[in-house]
């Protein structure tokens, strides 16, 4: 059964469990579907109202571009759960001769390199979703703008979170210069996500 299928208590419970996927690189990309979902709900408690007509257009494009990304944050936890899955199958693989570890050895590298690209997917998606958030600042319904924060916090959690798994997966990367092209990725997509994420939730908390 996929994740996205599970109740929420049921993925808690799953979480919890001492199943090693999903985990924390799973809970990070839930964490960027709800903070887009928030952010959603806000546009969706926009559009229509007499009030904001003046930001009608703007807060139908974010709606649908939140919607978007949301979708985007279950398939990459989706991902992330497999991907971990092949990789902890190649540390399970034989390795009593020395063809058998080269052999081993080849995939868990493979499977490092595939565990690294969708945490930083996440960090791009929930780039995008912090942006389109700041973006309804002020230009949404007065009574949601505490969600707009909440959607802040779990955006600024999934790529704090996401960034950790990229972290740990590229210490044991051998290609240093691949290990080195992520760092600068993640380090580049963290210094753009955290000062957005707190501008906003400073600013919510100003509003009120």
């Amino acid at each position: 059964m996929k994740l996205a299928e599970l109740t929420t208590a049921g993925f808690a419970d799953l979480l919890a469990s001492d199943a090693p996927a999903p985990g924390g690189g799973s809970a990070a990309a839930l964490e960027g579907a709800l903070g887009a979902a928030l952010t959603a709900m806000v546009c969706s408690l926009t559009v229509g109202k007499k009030k904001y007509a003046g930001y009608e257009e703007l807060a139908r494009s974010v709606l649908e571009k939140s919607n978007g990304l949301k979708a985007r944050f279950v398939d990459v936890m989706e991902r992330d759960t497999e991907a971990f899955n092949a990789v902890s199958a190649a540390f399970g693989m034989p390795k009593a001769t020395e063809e058998e570890k080269a052999a081993r050895s080849a995939a868990i590298q493979e499977g490092l390199k595939g565990c690294t690209k969708p945490p930083l997917e996440m960090m791009e998606l929930a780039v995008e979703a912090l942006e389109l958030t700041a973006s309804v600042l002020g230009k949404s319904n007065d009574s949601a703008a505490s969600d707009l924060g909440v959607s802040a916090l779990s955006l600024r959690a999934a790529v704090q979170g996401a960034w950790l798994n990229v972290l740990i997966n590229i210490g044991s990367l051998k290609d240093t210069a691949l290990a080195e092209e992520y760092r600068t990725k993640g380090e580049a997509l963290l210094a753009k996500a955290l000062p957005l994420a707190d501008d906003i939730y400073s600013t919510v908390v100003k509003s009120m």
